[in-house]
Formats: C-alpha cells, sequence, structure tokens
C-alpha cells in the first residue's frame, strides 16, 4: 500500500522548535492542503528557513564579486594578485578563465617555494585553495621541462579518495586546458587495462589513488615513472586514516629518489609526522630544502568563522520523524543544499529509499556504489542549484562541492576530527557561510566535551517532542507492507549497531547504552528485528586498523550481552 507524502503529515505546532537560526521550524510539518490561514504561517514558517542564512549569501557572492574586480582581500585570501607569480602566460590565462584573481593564504605561502623545487610539508584546514596551491607550480615543472608523452609521467598526485581525485584531475584539467602536456586519473572501481593502455601512451599529470597506483607500478610493463619530477600527496591523514601506509611505503620504494616531494594535510599529528618522516626522509639524506608551510598555526578554531554550529538532542524514536520533517521543508526552498551523514554504506541506502518513496528526492553516495554511479552522483550534486545527498564519511574530505548550505550529522562522527571535516563541506572559500546541525542522543552527550577540548563551540537547542510529526504508525506500515524497504531497513539496523559497537569513543558510544526498540523504531520497526551480527568482519577498514594498533571493543553474547570477548573470539550473535 503507497501512501502519499501528504498523507504523512502532522498536526500544526503552537510554539517553533528551538533549532538553530535558518533551520528554526524545521521540524514543525504541516499538511500541503491546509488552506487560509494555516497556509499563510506555512509559507511564513517556509520564509524563515534559510531566510538569513540566503540573504547573506547573496551579499558575500557580491562582496567577492567586487573584491575580485576591485582588487580587494580579505578572510583567506590575500592582497597578492595571480598575475604577479612568475607563471607562464597558459597557465595565467586558464586561472583568469576560472576568475581567480587573488590568492588564498596556503597558495601564498607555498607556491614560491615549490616554485624553487624546494620540499614542501603543508598545512591548511579544509576550503584553503590546497588543491591550486600544488597544482600550478606542478603544471608549470612540466611546461617548463617540455614534457611531451614520450617522456612519462613527470608528476603524480595520490589522493585518498576516488572522487578526490577525480576533482582534482577537473581542476587541473581546467588548468591544463591552454598546455600541450597530457593529463590522466587510475582510481579503484574502474577497468586497469584501459588505464594501463594509456599510461604506455603516457601521462604527463597523473593523479591516483595509492591501491590502484600500486598495481600499475607492479603490473605495467610500460609505465614510464623513472623520469618523475614531483610526487604530490594530498590529504596524507585522511591516506593514514584509510590504512594505506603500507601501500604508501611500497609505492616510494618503487618511485626515484631525485624527485620534489610535496605533501599536504589539514591535520598535524603525530602518525602525520611519522609519515612526513618517512615521506621526505632523514635529514641527512635530503636533497632537497624541507619547508614547512603551515597557514593557521596561529588560528585557534578549527572551523571557519562563517559556520554556524548547533546540536539538539533527539530520542532514537524520533530522529527518522525530525530528518524527515526538515528535509521536506528543505526540498521546497530555493538554491538549499543539504549534505546529511551517516554512519554506514546500509544506512544511506535505506534512507534514500525510504526518503525517495516518500516523494523527498535524494542523492545518495557511499562505498557500496559502482564507481562510474559514484562519479556521476557527485557531479550532478555539485552541478544543482538546490538538493539533498546523504552519504557516509566518504564525501566528509577534500571534496569541493558548491554552496552547501546545511551539514546534518544524522550519525555521530567518529571523533572531532571526523566533525570537523564533515562540516568544511559548507562556509568554505573566503567568508563563506553555512550551517551545521549534530543529532545526538541523550546518552552522548559526553561528545561534546571531546568536541570542546578541540575548541568546537556547539550551542544548545532545545527540542520539543510535541512538535515532531506524528507518522510512526504510517512509516511502519510502509515499510512493513514493501519487502525491499523491509529488508534495506534491517540491513540498516544492522549496520548501525555494527558502527555504534566499533565507535572509538566507547565510554560514549556503547551498544549496551542504547534502548534496542526504540533505536528499531527509528528503522520504522515495531519491535526490533532479529539480525546476525560479525563485529570481525564488518568492521570499517579504518576501525579495523584501529584493532590491530592494540584498540579492544566491546564483545556481546546472549549469555554476556554487554561484555568483552577476546581477539580470537570469530562467534557471531544473534539479537531478537
Amino acid at each position: 500500500m503507497y501512501l502519499s507524502p501528504c498523507s504523512l503529515s502532522a498536526e500544526p505546532s503552537e510554539n517553533p522548535v528551538a533549532l538553530p537560526e535558518s533551520i528554526h521550524h524545521a521540524v514543525c510539518d504541516e499538511d500541503e492542503g491546509i488552506q487560509g490561514k494555516e497556509e499563510e504561517e506555512e509559507e511564513n514558517v517556509m520564509e524563515e528557513i534559510g531566510k538569513e542564512g540566503k540573504r547573506k549569501r547573496k551579499e558575500e557572492k557580491g562582496k567577492k564579486e567586487k573584491k575580485r574586480h576591485k582588487g580587494k582581500a580579505g578572510g583567506i585570501l590575500t592582497n597578492k594578485l595571480f598575475s604577479e607569480l612568475a607563471i607562464s602566460e597558459l597557465t595565467a590565462k586558464a586561472i583568469g578563465e576560472m576568475n581567480y584573481t587573488h590568492l588564498t593564504q596556503i597558495q601564498a605561502r607555498s607556491i614560491p617555494h615549490l616554485m624553487l623545487g624546494s620540499d614542501v610539508l603543508g598545512s591548511a584546514r579544509t576550503g584553503s585553495g590546497k588543491t591550486l596551491a600544488f597544482l600550478i607550480p606542478a603544471i608549470e615543472l612540466l611546461h617548463k621541462a617540455r614534457f611531451t608523452p614520450r617522456n612519462g609521467t613527470g608528476v603524480i598526485v595520490v589522493c585518498p579518495t576516488r572522487e578526490l581525485a577525480m576533482q582534482t584531475h577537473n581542476v587541473a584539467k581546467e588548468l591544463m586546458k591552454h598546455h600541450s602536456q597530457t593529463l590522466g586519473y587510475v582510481i579503484g572501481g574502474t577497468y586497469m587495462r584501459s588505464e594501463a593502455n594509456q599510461l604506455v601512451e603516457g601521462i604527463n599529470l597523473l593523479v591516483a589513488t595509492p591501491g590502484r597506483l600500486l598495481d600499475h607500478l607492479r603490473s605495467t610493463g610500460g609505465f614510464n615513472y623513472k623520469g618523475l619530477q614531483c610526487l604530490i600527496i594530498d590529504e596524507a591523514d585522511r591516506i593514514l586514516e584509510q590504512n594505506f601506509e603500507e601501500d604508501m611505503k611500497q609505492i616510494f620504494k618503487r618511485l626515484p629518489r631525485d624527485r620534489q616531494t610535496v605533501l599536504f594535510s589539514a591535520t598535524q599529528t603525530k602518525r602525520v609526522e611519522d609519515f612526513a618522516n618517512l615521506t621526505f626522509g632523514k635529514n641527512e639524506e635530503r636533497q632537497r630544502k624541507l619547508v614547512y608551510v603551515g597557514v593557521d598555526d596561529s588560528e585557534l578554531k578549527p572551523t571557519v568563522e562563517g559556520l554556524q554550529q548547533g546540536y539538539c538532542v533527539i530520542p532514537s524514536e524520533e530522529r527518522l520523524l525530525v530528518l524527515y520533517a526538515f528535509l521536506r521543508r528543505m526540498r521546497l526552498k530555493q538554491k538549499v543544499k543539504v549534505m546529511v551523514f551517516f554512519s554506514s554504506c546500509s544506512s544511506v541506502k535505506f534512507h534514500a529509499e525510504l526518503l525517495n518513496f516518500l516523494g523527498i528526492e535524494c542523492y545518495d553516495i557511499h562505498g557500496q556504489l559502482k564507481q562510474q554511479k559514484r562519479t556521476s552522483t557527485f557531479f550532478r550534486f555539485s552541478k544543482e542549484e538546490k538538493g539533498i545527498l546523504l552519504c557516509t564519511n566518504v564525501a566528509a574530505r577534500g571534496l569541493d562541492i558548491p554552496d552547501v548550505d546545511y551539514i546534518v550529522q544524522f550519525d555521530p562522527p567518529d571523533d572531532p576530527k571526523d566533525y570537523i571535516h564533515r562540516v568544511g563541506r559548507t562556509a568554505r572559500g573566503d567568508k563563506g557561510k553555512g550551517h551545521a546541525l549534530l543529532f545526538l542522543l541523550p546518552e552522548e552527550m559526553k561528545l561534546l566535551i571531546y568536541l570542546r577540548a578541540s575548541n568546537i563551540s556547539l550551542t544548545e537547542h532545545k527540542f520539543n517532542g510535541k512538535h515532531v510529526p506524528k507518522l510512526q504508525p504510517q512509516l511502519e506500515k510502509i515499510v512493513a507492507e514493501n519487502y525491499f524497504l523491509k529488508q534495506s531497513a534491517k540491513e540498516a539496523y544492522r549496520s548501525y549497531l555494527l558502527a555504534y559497537n566499533s565507535h572509538s569513543m566507547k565510554d560514549i558510544f556503547g551498544v549496551h547504552h542504547l534502548d534496542l526498540k526504540k533505536v528499531a523504531a527509528s528503522f520504522c520497526f515495531n519491535n526490533p528485528p532479529k539480525v546476525n551480527l560479525n563485529l570481525e568482519s564488518s568492521a570499517s577498514k579504518h576501525r579495523k586498523m584501529r584493532k590491530v594498533d592494540g584498540g579492544k571493543r566491546h564483545g556481546i553474547s546472549p549469555s554476556n550481552p554487554y561484555g568483552r570477548r577476546g581477539g580470537d573470539d570469530r562467534r557471531q550473535f544473534v539479537r531478537f
């Protein structure tokens, strides 16, 4: 039985829900058929949602255009112009066509050193212009050396994810449009044979993911990289999180030592420092000058000024209802883009299927999608002026999606760094504006202590359950009567428990803290479904890495539901 979205309406509210500015009233859903005064009130509510944010975005866009034309700069921008750089006319022409005039701080500080051939270790937060900072010198290097396809690969850019590699490739394509040098990429999820053919023909600037690059270094005989001039590693901290450190060690062994090396990272940790020592070698072994460029060292706040951050404490059984009401409002707004983060691929899949079934069109990106689908979805959402994207952390780092207005963290981040990189998808660029909302269960409030320790301050927004749409019976009926939705909901429920169980902050996120009946309600079940859990095989790659590093996990069994198990215990358990 199909119920239209209009039939899933709630009673009108008397008072607004105290959510963030622009998200105010978003959980108060009304029937689209209400006429007269109630219809007028709904229009007023709709005007209030994002009204201030929209006005400010327009003002900022106008200010940016004025700055570009008048030569003024501010925020992350400097007063230095691209026209002042000692670069070729071909590159300068491409930069002008991309409408860039002023350098950002990371560009102004790193490009001169890179142009001189120094090794560079760079650190700057997301949205600061790191991509242009390393691509412009790389392209100039190839141009001055007059690289041709028969010279093979002169520059390799290593990115942690396929989407970031594709995005970097597209930026390089625009910068190289007037150059004769060749450009290509090799990433997982595509045919190696076609990539190998292109490598044999000669790719001067190659963008790659670590695993696929290592595959070609090992198996593609005609891959000419002996003349490599520069190796660039972007988002080094994310590469380590994805457990690519061993792949990178093998890559370093195969590449020529006499090369320029560039490493950029949004965060500087002990692991990144160790990785940098591995990348650049010891002081006595270095053949080039190593320069450290840190833009944000003197800035205490890890997020940008234009980002309004808040959290809302919502019971498990009402989280989906609040999300539904909020997204239903957002889809009616003009030029509003929303990204919603989930903890698992299955959860993204289920929520996308359910919301699309209910008439709320959503894009979805997660690791289980085929690469072609992930790529097409990313570019479609990037080009849209409005839309909703449901995603896992695969979209949390490096990706530059224009004009994202709202970041909703439906499932909690794994740590403060994850939080920073998720919210980094909005309020990007010079004086960018955006909103971030974190959903928390009452048991998860301790996460705020860790965020505050990382100098991240969130505003509390009171949640009033009276204003939640009374849709639970209808949603449960829809899922119960649709076989595919039911199976998807079951798998999402299972994945949610697995993700919760493998969370790094065990003192906050423990399965024993959860009321499973209420959790099941958030996946449209009246009672918890029976699911099989394999804690060892279902953990994500970077969570498995933590286990290898010595981390311990909570174990669950029918006789000891919340106890620990040894690392050699492979038993599954059934949750009733």
